[in-house]
């Protein structure tokens, strides 16, 4: 069966170079802009159903992200864990606008944030946070502890002091129906491409 389809490719390439030069020209323009065609529907569907290109706007992710970084974001079989980089809407504080924050609890855990010491505590432990720019000084409306309810999660920036996050009224607990998915990478600028722990 394999010698046939060589046979017939042999047989094709034969074909093709009997032809004129105008037209054999033509016939590869048009077999280059098919295979350039279909490559494009496939980049299309696959950043329309599974992946997402999104900017970051300020600096509340600092350093893990920087203002302007371009990340990949997917939610295709996402199930958040704590640690995760999300993206996710905010109805009640600015519904135009998709925010970039950590995953700091989720459902059923409880966390207290001791504000004196900038340290974070789940279910009564402090947690490890070798990704924040400095420890967690800034309150703003947060009064725990706080048990996260059922479906949400707790999320603050990385850059604690400048980020405004589920310690804020008006975003609190975040509904996982609104995570748009997890980042998983910065794809430009290109000396800060690279995945997002």
């Amino acid at each position: 069966m394999s010698n046939e389809k060589k046979k017939t490719k042999a047989e094709l390439k034969e074909e093709l170079a009997k032809l004129p030069p105008e037209v054999r020209a033509r016939r590869e323009t048009y077999d280059w802009i098919q295979s350039l065609m279909a490559s494009l529907i496939v980049c299309v569907c696959f950043f329309a159903f599974f992946v997402r290109v999104i900017d970051v706007s300020g600096h509340s992710m600092n350093p893990t992200l920087q203002n302007g970084d371009k990340m990949l974001v997917s939610d295709v079989l996402y199930d958040p864990k704590a640690g995760d980089v999300v993206v996710f809407k905010s109805n009640t504080y600015d519904p135009n606008k998709a925010l970039v924050k950590r995953i700091i609890a989720t459902e059923g855990q409880e966390i207290n944030i001791d504000f004196e010491n900038g340290i974070v505590y789940i279910d009564g432990r402090p947690i490890q946070e070798d990704y924040i720019a400095e420890l967690t000084n800034r309150k703003l409306d947060f009064i725990g502890p706080k048990t996260v309810p059922e479906g949400c999660v707790f999320v603050m920036g990385d850059n604690r002091n400048a980020s405004t996050d589920s310690r804020k009224a008006e975003i609190g607990m975040v509904d996982e129906r609104t995570i748009i998915g997890k980042v998983y990478c910065v794809i430009y600028p290109l000396d800060e491409a690279g995945w997002v722990n």
